[in-house]
């Protein structure tokens, strides 16, 4: 900015990141064509930015130019006085007119003679557009009065909210494009329940079967795409983020703790396979992203042709053709993105094998397909290092472990873990990203949060206390670096930071789950394990002063929507106690138990009062506490459930 005070020139702010589609077309059509960029270096100061590596930046000029233009995106432009206030800006720019939409080289031009000519003007509309953004921190929040309350009526309002939105017919919430909304999908599972509603479950598991069946799901080699640009879920915009497959193997391992149904296990079991083979790094941690070009053309490297098939399967190709919809003419661009139009035990009785044999035979054949594909020019790898990615996956392997019980899931969150924590460390917190050995950035709090929300699980599949200390440590460092005064927030940037224009508050739950609403959960949490009073109050004065949006647009307040369940229905703790507390662990982590708390111990802990009172013998004891009480010990799961029913 000091330049751009020098030269007296606007500054141009190009927001992207690796994987997005149209980020590379305008690079292509706009930045690297001489003419272009030369009027571009004459008239502007040039910044790049990836949204990934700042998304403080990002959030703070995507308000700005939604506020301006009604909508966002990226590749996300914008104009800034050279104090760094943004006056106009937009999204992706062609290189000519087209549709009703101004080329790149006019709006250079347009923006460069306003700051010369209407220098007035231009300040005017940036001090209004920061004032803008100060004043939406406040969005959506009110005064509550006297103590929060939460009722049973409020949750049901939720979910019809939820279920209008519903796609009956082809899963999902909306209209194309489809996003998967893994929060709204963990709610109708909370609510079924709890309340037993089948069609909460039935929308649930139908969005969740129309995915992992679909084209966004990759069906040869595992993971999803980041959304469907239909709504039938067979065209994904084919680009691959770790958070859109943490967040859905998360949702898909309670999928299967409720139901025990085989799909959401290999679905599970593949995704994970996917993430170590393509995403994980030498050093323990997740890479952020796979492009969805090749080649210069997306999907190419997912889609085939029949012919492809054929020669690779032989006599197999003729089943595996039927049951993943591949056909000569194709169902995409001429050719064929794999789908599954036919439940597996319709397709298997038609065909007369069990279903069984047909898994069997399908598995064969996709292992073949991955092996040839491999030979392919793979999508560009986003290979930087993102904490709070990396906290989401390393949940994601938590309840993966605590749903299938495989013991390399728990091993790769606990290795994952270290990772994070001897390279991302800085002072009492950390940072934000790490590339080629080099962590760079304060972390933001999203990443705070998510990581204190992964030790939290940590802590669950292994009993070991030190992760809930550290949680503890990292908490009341964010209180203190991230607060906002007077409201019981936090701001998305921590009180060092001096590069921002204004200090955003994120409330909502996007593609990732905000911040806020991720720690206000860890608060609830928190305050159960070390009697905490003051941090349960926090978190319930945070998700009851948006009790109004969160009953009216669920789907944008998801993470509140499940927060505001588990606050109405009380959390409910279990300790488990012995030497052999392994001998149960299992069976309780198998169990879906929305919004409890669970601790195990082999020893007393004086830092715990949930621990406090407790029996410690060579075998496990299991606690069941509700109300400010804990009942008699029980040893088994069954007891268990039986004095829950109770």
């Amino acid at each position: 900015m000091q330049r751009a005070r020098q030269e007296n020139k606007p500054v141009l702010v190009s927001i992207g990141y690796s994987a997005c589609h149209w980020c590379h077309v305008m690079e292509r059509e706009s930045f690297e064509n001489e003419a272009t960029a030369g009027f571009m270096n004459e008239h502007f100061i040039n910044i790049k930015i990836d949204r990934e590596e700042r998304p403080d930046l990002d959030h703070i000029y995507m308000d700005a130019v939604q506020a301006m233009s009604g909508s966002g995106g990226w590749p996300l432009n914008v104009f800034l006085t050279p104090d760094a206030k943004p006056f106009y800006g937009g999204t992706y720019f062609p290189p000519k007119p087209v549709y009703n939409r101004p080329s790149w080289m006019d709006v250079l031009q347009g923006v460069s003679h306003a700051f010369t000519e209407k220098r007035e003007e231009i300040s005017a509309q940036a001090e209004q557009l920061t004032s803008h953004l100060l004043q939406s921190n406040a969005f959506g929040q009110d005064t509550p009065k006297g103590e929060p309350f939460f009722d049973g009526e409020s949750l049901e309002q939720i979910a019809q909210a939820i279920l209008k939105t519903a796609d009956t017919k082809d899963g999902g919430f909306g209209q194309a494009p489809k996003f998967p909304q893994t929060a709204s999908i963990q709610y109708l599972l909370r609510y079924y329940h709890f309340f037993k509603d089948e069609a909460a479950l039935r929308q649930a598991l139908l969005s969740l079967d129309k995915m992992l069946y679909g084209g966004i799901y990759d069906q040869v080699g595992g993971g999803f795409a980041r959304y469907a640009t239909d709504t039938r879920w067979l065209v994904p915009h084919f680009e691959k983020m770790l958070y859109d497959n943490a967040l859905l193997v998360s949702v898909l391992g309670e999928a299967y703790q409720i139901t025990h149904l085989p799909q959401y296990k290999r679905v599970i079991e593949e995704t994970m396979d996917f993430i170590e083979r393509e995403m994980l790094s030498p050093e323990g941690g997740f890479y952020a992203a796979l492009d969805a070009d090749s080649e210069g053309e997306e999907g190419k490297f997912y889609v085939w042709q029949k012919k492809e098939i054929d020669a690779l399967l032989g006599e197999d190709a003729e089943l595996f053709c039927a049951y993943y919809d591949v056909t000569d003419k194709g169902n995409w661009e001429e050719k064929n993105i794999l789908q599954v139009l036919v439940p597996p035990a319709t397709f298997a009785a038609a065909h007369g094998i069990t279903e069984e044999a047909l898994e069997a035979k399908l598995a064969a054949a996709r292992a073949r397909l991955l092996q040839y594909r491999a030979g392919r020019v793979r999508p560009g790898l986003d290979d930087k290092i993102l904490l709070g990615w990396n906290a989401l996956m390393n949940t994601a392997c938590s309840k993966a472990y605590a749903a299938t019980g495989h013991e390399r899931y728990r091993d790769l969150a606990l290795r994952n873990m270290r990772f994070l924590q001897q390279h991302f460390a800085n002072g009492p917190l950390f940072f934000h990203t790490w590339k080629k050995n080099t962590a760079r950035y304060p972390a933001f709090l999203d990443d705070c949060a998510y990581l204190i929300q992964a030790l939290v699980h940590l802590q669950e599949i292994t009993g070991d206390a030190a992760w809930l200390t550290e949680a503890k440590r990292i908490t009341e460092q964010v209180i203190h670096d991230f607060s906002e005064d007077g409201t019981g927030f936090f701001f998305f940037t921590g009180s060092a930071q001096q590069d921002v224009i204004v200090r955003k508050k994120e409330i909502y739950d996007g593609a990732t789950p905000s911040g806020n609403s991720v720690m206000a959960g860890n608060l609830l949490y928190l305050s159960s394990v070390f009697d905490n009073g003051d941090w349960h109050s926090r978190a319930a004065a945070m998700v009851s002063s948006l009790r109004s949006v969160i009953t009216r647009y669920p789907t944008s307040f998801g993470g509140w929507a499940n927060l505001h369940l588990v606050l109405a229905r009380g959390r409910r703790e279990l300790v488990i106690t012995g030497k052999n507390f392994t001998a149960v662990h299992f069976d309780i982590l198998h169990n879906f138990m929305p919004g409890t708390v669970l601790q195990l111990s082999a020893y007393p802990g004086s830092a715990f009062p949930l621990l406090e009172g407790k029996q410690f013998n060579d075998f496990p004891l299991i606690y069941l506490c509700e109300n400010y009480a804990c009942g008699p010990p029980v040893a088994s799961l069954s007891e268990l459930i039986q004095q829950i029913e109770n």
